[in-house]
């Protein structure tokens, strides 16, 4: 989700905001030279809508990437997600392994079954089990109040938090009030914010509208731009106030917006690397003790082949000399 956003933001590139800031500077500068001039004032609105425009579109495509994040959290726990799936097959797996040790059967299979959705449900929220003595498995989900599984019951649906760890939890820690996409989000509407304020208090008449990267938009017409907020012909005082905001509280803004989102990205990717180097370790521990080596059985295999092939051949061998013995002696069999 973060590269999708990084991905949006699209810098550093000609159609990207920060490119956008710069030319938006220029062209106050270009009409502060020639203040009168039809062609720098349009030029200005000109600039201005791109700006605003480019705003409106990362905005827009923030909101979106912050849906998809809301969405894919709905589908796994909602009404028939993966969560309820999950829980329902371990209730009837309990069931059944309880009934199964109570007629002195082994359940393997059953057992087998129920350890791989504890394992597909742990990638989700971080999951503990308590086995119970009549063998069956008490599962908790996440940070949920309420054992998810108890017995053949389920409980389910239940609030789940940042901290319930999984794909769930960053889920939900995106999305949060402090999680990296909201952090975008109203980020970028200070950046709007600010460019706005800074502008038209250079101004007598406002040339934005909005105050959010949504909202952002060109409030005059090239005829009711003004270089100047005095009547002298030829001033442009505030063409020059604006072309000098270059570098300043909007710009610093967007450029620590960018910088943290990297770091962001950064940070996620290491993180994601270095806990599957941790996945992969305990797994392959876990498999030492209680999986089945493919190596080992390959081996088991060629050993058992060869073995075959051994007892064929002096079978072979056997009946070669066998026939040899009642060709030189005439013996009839029986």
């Amino acid at each position: 989700m973060l590269q999708q956003a990084q991905s949006a933001f699209n810098e550093p590139s000609s159609t990207a905001l920060a490119s956008q800031l710069s030319s938006f500077w220029s062209a106050w500068n270009s009409l502060a030279e020639s203040p009168t001039s039809e062609a720098a004032k349009e030029a200005v609105v000109a600039a201005g809508e791109q700006l605003a425009s480019t705003f409106n579109e990362l905005g827009a495509e923030l909101t979106q990437i912050a849906a998809q994040t809301t969405e894919q959290y709905d589908a796994l726990t909602g009404e028939g997600g993966e969560v309820e799936d999950d829980a329902k097959q371990l209730a009837e797996l309990n069931t059944q392994i309880r009934l199964a040790e109570a007629a002195g059967q082994q359940p393997n299979e059953m057992l087998d079954r129920r350890d791989e959705l504890l394992d597909k449900l742990s990638s989700l929220a971080n999951v503990t089990v308590t086995e119970q003595p009549d063998h069956t498995d008490t599962v908790y989900f996440g940070d949920a109040a309420e054992p998810l599984v108890q017995a053949g019951n389920v409980n389910w649906p239940q609030e789940l938090s940042e901290a319930a760890g999984g794909r769930l939890g960053a889920l939900l820690e995106l999305t949060g009030p402090k999680g990296a996409l909201s952090g975008l989000q109203s980020g970028l509407d200070e950046v709007a914010e600010a460019l706005a304020a800074t502008v038209n208090e250079q101004l007598a008449a406002p040339f934005f509208s909005g105050e959010t990267a949504t909202t952002l938009a060109v409030a005059v017409t090239p005829a009711e731009v003004k270089a100047s907020t005095a009547e002298a012909a030829g001033a442009n005082d505030a063409a020059q106030a604006i072309a000098a905001l270059r570098g300043g509280a909007a710009e610093q803004g967007y450029a620590a917006l960018v910088e943290r989102l990297g770091a962001d990205v950064r940070t996620a990717q290491d993180d994601q690397s270095n806990l599957q180097t941790t996945v992969t370790a305990i797994e392959d521990q876990r498999q030492s003790v209680s999986g089945v080596s493919l190596d080992e059985e390959m081996t088991n295999l060629v050993t058992f082949q060869r073995g075959y092939q051994a007892s064929a051949r002096t079978l072979t061998v056997m009946s070669e000399m066998l026939e040899t013995l009642i060709e030189h002696t005439g013996v009839v069999g029986l």
